[in-house]
């Protein structure tokens, strides 16, 4: 997850990331209608680093029963998550042409459009890594700048299908 330097990064960043969501989706759905690939999304649940398997799995047992869950047992269930951490979804893209497979994680996909010389692997090995939201997408009055939003999502949306092998 990334780390913010200011509060008005988070909020440029909050501004910026659902429209760059749905561009990046839209984009690959436009790709995938002209290639030999196909494409199928997929929820994960994502963790923080600090959350233990056994309590990820604690987590997932007390979800499933709660969706099978007897209504006088709901709120029981309810308060032992509650205690509990969450985890927040992520979201792969899973590009499969013949036997070959590729995953691609949305949101890192959605991090790079936003944030300015995003790296993931170098952010995930420094946690003091603050991020720098690429100011050029929110135009003089606040909003976002569509017409560079799209350019910037087509460009990284690009450079993966031509990044493919043949």
């Amino acid at each position: 997850m990334p780390k913010f330097a200011t509060t008005l990064a988070w909020q440029q960043a909050d501004l910026l990331m659902q429209p760059i969501f749905i561009r990046v989706v839209d984009n690959i759905g436009k790709r995938l209608e002209q290639s030999a690939w196909k494409g199928t999304y997929h929820e994960v649940a994502v963790w923080a680093e600090d959350v233990p398997e056994a309590t990820q799995a604690i987590v997932t047992q007390l979800q499933d029963q709660l969706a099978t869950a007897l209504p006088e047992q709901v709120d029981d269930i309810e308060a032992a998550l509650a205690q509990l951490p969450s985890s927040h979804p992520g979201y792969l893209l899973c590009l499969q042409q013949g036997d070959r497979q590729i995953t691609v994680d949305i949101w890192q996909l959605c991090y790079q459009i936003c944030f300015r010389n995003y790296s993931p692997v170098l952010n995930a090995m420094d946690v003091n890594l603050k991020v720098e939201v690429d100011t050029s997408l929110i135009d003089e009055s606040g909003d976002v700048d569509w017409i560079k939003l799209d350019a910037k999502t087509q460009q990284i949306i690009d450079q993966i299908f031509s990044s493919l092998p043949h």
